[in-house]
């Protein structure tokens, strides 16, 4: 994925990170630890070097040998690529504002009629049949 990206434009490792978490819709971010280990071995390997850049941050380009390893697995990325669109497209569609909203909305007002003084058991078994309820109903949608 990184050297696919690389491939696209000419990168860092911070820019790398944000690519990807934009390509996830935010749902994965990688971490340094993950990205920065995995350059030195692209480089290692031949599939990038450093380019010349301004500023203090290590600018990669895709090497020829990069190019070639990157055609020979055209399938695989092309794969990976959409599997990272659908990760992006169940990110919108699950969190999006109004599900977050109403969701925080359920759990304040769970928090405030439950958690009052002299909460009846009857009043927690209703407020747990009403979110049983309203689950199925979604489940059905």
């Amino acid at each position: 994925m990184l050297l696919k990206l690389i491939a696209d434009e000419p990168r860092h490792g911070y820019e790398l990170i944000r690519a990807i978490e934009e390509l996830t819709g935010g749902s994965y971010v990688p971490s340094p630890g993950m990205v920065y280990p995995t350059l030195t071995l692209l480089e290692e390997m031949g599939h990038i070097a450093e380019t010349k850049s301004e500023g203090a941050r290590k600018v990669f380009a895709v090497t020829p040998d990069g190019t070639a390893h990157l055609a020979e697995r055209k399938a695989e990325i092309d794969a990976l690529f959409a599997r990272l669109a659908e990760l992006a497209n169940v990110q919108e569609r699950t969190d999006a504002a109004p599900v977050r909203r109403a969701m925080g909305n359920l759990r304040e007002v769970l928090i405030n009629r439950l958690g009052r003084d002299g909460v009846q058991k009857k009043t927690v078994h209703d407020a747990v049949a009403i979110i049983d309820e309203a689950a199925q109903r979604i489940e059905r949608l």
